[in-house]
């Protein structure tokens, strides 16, 4: 999925804060960025139609929130591009210890536990 710069940056903003109207986020953004209310409304429109963001009307405002964890939203991101470029799990993991050599110790260790965690609960959820 192809997501614009200030798409990317609301859905950080919501990931961080929870909920927000147009006019919070825009707010937030005004200082550091610029740009208009009505170019946030229809950011947050698209996040919408793509499912990455749910709304619920609140007076006459919508209120956003992510639909969809960052961390599962990222996991999808790497799942698709590594599926457009290969099906080969060999080159998945290739790209995996390419990226870890950027790594220092603590989120080697990290990568590491997570690694021991998922390994173990395919073991419990095994029949």
């Amino acid at each position: 999925m192809q997501l614009g710069e200030l798409e990317k940056l609301v859905l950080n903003y919501l990931w961080e804060h929870g909920t927000a109207d147009a006019k919070q986020v825009h707010d937030h953004f005004k200082k550091t960025r610029g740009g208009s209310l009505n170019t946030i409304q229809s950011t947050l429109d698209r996040l919408h139609k793509k499912a990455i963001l749910a709304r619920e009307k609140q007076g006459h405002a919508y209120q956003y929130r992510a639909a969809i964890e960052k961390k599962a939203f990222l996991g999808e991101l790497i799942r698709t591009v590594t599926q457009d470029f290969s099906s080969d799990h060999n080159h998945v993991l290739a790209a995996f210890v390419s990226l870890s050599a950027d790594l220092d110790e603590a989120h080697l260790d990290r990568l590491e536990a997570l690694i021991k965690a998922s390994r173990q609960q395919k073991k419990d959820e095994a029949p």
